[in-house]
Formats: C-alpha cells, structure tokens, sequence
C-alpha cells in the first residue's frame, strides 16, 4: 500500500516498483480526509489488509486529502472508471441519492448498536442494492462518529434561539431544513472546505464531528465548541463495477474480509475518539459545553420534524430503511 501523490506518483512507481508488484493490480484510491483523520488511519490499515489478502493481486495506492480527486468529483469519477476506488462521507450522496444520508436525521442514531451490527446487515445490503443502481460497488463501511460539536465564536450554540441570523455549515437538503428551522442559514461544503470558511467569515459557524474538530484544527478559528448527539456520520469505500468484475475471486475474496474488519476497527476508533475529543479539544485552550439531556430535546423539537417533512419526500422507500436499521438497535 502506497500513498501516492500524482505528479510524483508515475515516478515514485518507476522507482519503487518489483517483480512482485509488476504484476498486481493497481486500485488507486482517493478520499478527502487529512492524514490524522481516524477515518483515515482505518484505511490505510484496510488498504494494508487487502494487499495481504489479495496475496499482492491488488496494489493499493491511497490517495488523501483531496489529492487525487476533488470530494466532490470521487463518485463521479469513480463510476466512469477515470479512478478505480474512491471514499465520500455520506453527506456526498445528498441529492444523488437522499436516502445515504437518513443518518442525518437529528438525534436517531447515537445508539452504538446500530453501527457494531451495521456491516452485513439487512439495512447496509439495502443500501448497498442502491449504490449499485448509481454505478459505484461498496466494498467497506467505515463509521465516523455519533459524537458532533457545533463549532461558534463568541458564544456556545444551545437553544434553538442561538442559532437565529448564524450562516452555518449544511450538510444535505433534509438536514438543512432542520437548521433552517433553527432560523440559521446552511451553507453546504465539504469538511476540506470548511476551515477556510470560518476564517474568511463565509460561515458563522460550522457542524463536524467531535474528533475532526481536532484533526481539521477548528480550535484555531473557533473558540466555543458543543458536543451534542446531532447526527451519525460514516464514510464508506466503493469501486467502479467493471474493475470489481475483473478481479479475480481470491481478490473479491479479499475486499469482503478486509472490508469486515474495517468495520470493527472503525467502531471501535470512534469510541475511543468520543471518550477523549472533548477534552482534547479543550486542552487547546478552548470553551467545550457537553449538552445535557433536557438541552438535546430542546434541539430535537425543533430539528427532527422539519428533517422528516423533507427526507420523507425524498425517496418513498426512506420509512422501509428506518424499519431496517431499528432491527439493529436491539441486537445488542
């Protein structure tokens, strides 16, 4: 597994390359997450296990932080076959296919259940069944975080009256009903995107998930930080069809267990992230405001049901993959 970076890479493989590697299959991989990512760090480890699995049929070239292909530009570029393997967080799929980002739904899906029963599951096939009406073979899903920090300066953002008149980072349309309900304004933007944002005052303030408010150093332009059970976030790897169709068995064979135990790993970084990015985040000198109980109903009142008037008209099969992913909240 190499991370390659593309003017560099024709050379870096001239140099590089052996007998072994002359005839594996190269899987160029791009994805938008900086190096510390924990998202990040769970594909390099996957890229590595499919490598060994393959026995060397497949190399691996990950390609982050935007270096290969542009966020926004990955499933595209993926399902024409310009790049074999690309990541996206769900949010990319907002109007190409709504029903990716039912996760967004205000304050559903914090149950961890739901995320260690999520690969294999009847609601993760359905989904997948849906990837592939699109163009794109999902081959790994990697969970990200139910824990989620609105990022503001000057005052923390508790009560749906703190957000009134803010310009905010969106997400997908459904969600960004619930924000406009909260009076703000969305803004859609990749994660990438959203530091410079803040800094030049495009936005007021931003949503992120608790663990990339460290690694993206939001600490830096933002000085107050709520932690709050908004959303679920989960990235998920995918290739184009035709070069999934002509590998070989062992190496399809591969990618499935990888994938598997991707989806452990991940789980379990995101735990380990929402046990220290609080106070990680607070060692960096800022304000950090855990919310309580009454403070998330308060939130939810506002949000759930202007997401639910949107989502709902999305796609009508949205209620079959709710029912889904409830089986998951009691399996324990």
């Amino acid at each position: 597994m190499k991370h390659l970076i593309p003017a560099l890479a024709a050379t870096t493989l001239s140099l590089t390359a052996t007998t072994a590697l002359a005839d594996a299959t190269p899987m160029r991989c791009s994805h938008q997450l900086p190096p510390a990512h924990a998202v990040a760090k769970v594909i390099d480890r996957w890229a590595a296990e499919v490598e060994t699995l393959s026995q060397g049929e497949i190399d691996v070239q990950v390609f982050g932080a935007d270096s290969l292909v542009g966020a926004k530009e990955n499933i595209t570029a993926t399902a024409k076959g310009d790049i074999e393997c690309a990541f996206s967080v769900q949010f990319q799929w907002g109007k190409t296919l709504p029903i990716m980002t039912v996760t967004t739904r205000p304050f559903a899906f914090a149950d961890m259940n739901i995320w260690r029963n999520w690969d294999g599951s009847d609601a993760a096939n359905f989904l997948e069944d849906k990837l592939r009406q699109k163009g794109v073979e999902n081959v790994v899903w990697l969970f990200q975080t139910s824990d989620s920090v609105f990022t503001s300066k000057g005052k923390y953002l508790i009560a749906p009256e703190d957000f009134k008149g803010l310009k905010i980072r969106g997400l997908v349309p459904a969600f960004n009903s619930a924000i406009e309900a909260l009076g703000a304004a969305p803004v859609s933007m990749s994660g990438g995107e959203v530091y410079q944002g803040l800094a030049t005052g495009v936005i007021d303030a931003a949503l992120t998930g608790t663990d990339a408010a460290v690694s993206r150093k939001y600490y830096e332009v933002q000085d107050h930080f709520t932690v709050v059970p908004v959303i679920s976030v989960y990235f998920h790897g995918y290739l184009n069809p035709k070069f999934y169709a002509g590998l070989s068995d062992t190496a399809k064979a591969a990618l499935d267990e990888a994938g598997k135990k991707a989806a452990v790993w991940a789980v379990e970084e995101a735990e380990a992230a929402a046990a220290t990015a609080p106070a990680e985040l607070a060692a960096k000198g800022v304000n950090v405001h855990t919310l309580t109980a009454e403070e998330n109903k308060a939130l939810e009142a506002v949000m759930q049901p202007a997401f639910d008037a949107k989502f709902s008209s999305d796609d009508p099969e949205s209620q079959k993959l709710l029912d889904l992913i409830d089986q998951l909240r009691v399996q324990g």
